[in-house]
């Protein structure tokens, strides 16, 4: 009797552990997701068979500061590599070009920038200046670029918009940094509002388009993308991007609209479209391209990705809930770089897509057959 009542509790406790180990769908457990027939938008359960789509769907929103799954990856450049704020500050004044002279070597032995000159005095590309010229040199703060340093940490250091020292030095794609030139900084040392020093430290999409890459030293080649995620790319080495997109466009999920492209209703603009989709619908890249940003450092995005397709096209994909690649990783239309979620201010489970051409941001619908 003994030895029976003894196997009696063992079995007891051994199926009372195994049920403990076992997920249930019925729990509002955010870690636990069901499989999903990819060629299907309803989420389909192994055991109990297809969703009773008739039931409400139990969701809670993450908070907006909520990680976001993403392979290791290094800090990005402008974190990395953080810039001092030693700008040297020069008068106004007129130079005689002599002969030999060259638009830089001008800039190094007045101190100003070779950039902002051209534009002072209005040089068109390739600013080629003639002896006996006279040219203004337009005073100011002119920040020396080091290696690896990236514009948006240039933003940062003195406390700036980073597209106001884009205009300020008539900057153009691709907004390549190159060490040794110099950036002359709009404003004032000290004189910047409580409003632009945030703004400074608050990213968008445009800063991480224009702003994200280091500098590129004389004889320095941007590195080539890889196909593969094993391979990180230092934060600290720019990036080639495709010159030429080499397919077409199509939808990264496909699902229910629920925002437009454009102004809403109560004024703001959209820069792209949101679509709603089941958590962890995967996220397709638009087209061949390559990663220039996997991160979550737009809390309003959550998790985010851009891709460069070339020809001066860039997609964005955000509120994912996992990222799958890497900056500088290959992608091929139709693969799988994230996966949906409701990070960053996602109110919803969706994903929030963008298509832009150069820096200006274009209505995916115009440019893609019906979703």
């Amino acid at each position: 009797m003994v030895r029976g009542r003894e196997y009696g509790w063992a079995a007891m406790l051994l199926l009372t552990t195994l049920g403990a180990c076992i997920p249930n769908p019925d729990r509002p457990d955010r870690g636990y997701r069901p499989p999903r027939d990819r060629q299907d938008t309803a989420w389909r359960d192994d055991r109990t068979g297809p969703r009773d789509d008739t039931q409400p769907e139990r969701y809670e929103p993450r908070r907006i500061d909520e990680r976001v799954s993403a392979l290791p990856a290094p800090l990005p450049a402008w974190q990395a590599r953080p810039v001092t704020a030693d700008a040297a500050t020069i008068d106004t004044t007129t130079y005689l070009v002599h002969p030999g002279d060259t638009l830089r070597a001008i800039a190094d032995r007045t101190g100003g920038g070779s950039e902002a000159i051209a534009r002072a005095n209005q040089l068109p590309a390739p600013f080629v200046v003639r002896a006996g010229q006279r040219l203004t040199i337009p005073g100011g703060r002119y920040h020396l670029v080091r290696a690896g340093q990236t514009g948006i940490a240039i933003a940062r250091a003195y406390a700036v918009d980073w597209s106001r020292i884009i205009a300020a030095n008539d900057l153009t794609a691709p907004y390549t940094l190159r060490v040794g030139m110099r950036v002359l900084i709009p404003g004032t040392a000290g004189g910047s509002s409580a409003a632009e020093r945030a703004a400074a430290f608050t990213l968008d999409i445009d800063d991480i388009l224009t702003g994200s890459e280091p500098a590129l030293a004389a004889n320095q080649r941007p590195a080539q993308p890889t196909a593969s995620p094993r391979r990180v790319l230092a934060p600290t080495q720019a990036l080639a991007e495709p010159a030429q997109l080499t397919s077409g466009f199509a939808w990264p999920v496909h699902g229910k609209i629920i925002t437009r492209f454009g102004p809403g209703a109560s004024g703001e603009k959209f820069n792209g479209v949101n679509i709603a989709v089941p958590l962890g619908t995967p996220i397709l890249a638009s087209a061949d391209g390559v990663v220039a940003y996997a991160g979550s450092g737009v809390p309003t995005l959550g998790g985010l990705v851009i891709v460069k397709h070339g020809s001066s096209w860039t997609t964005v994909y955000a509120n994912a809930s996992q990222l799958l690649v890497r900056r500088g990783q290959a992608v091929k239309r139709g693969q799988t770089i994230a996966l949906s979620g409701d990070s960053g201010a996602a109110s919803r489970p969706e994903v929030h897509f963008e298509m832009r051409k150069g820096r200006t941001p274009v209505d995916p619908q115009r440019q893609l057959p019906g979703i």
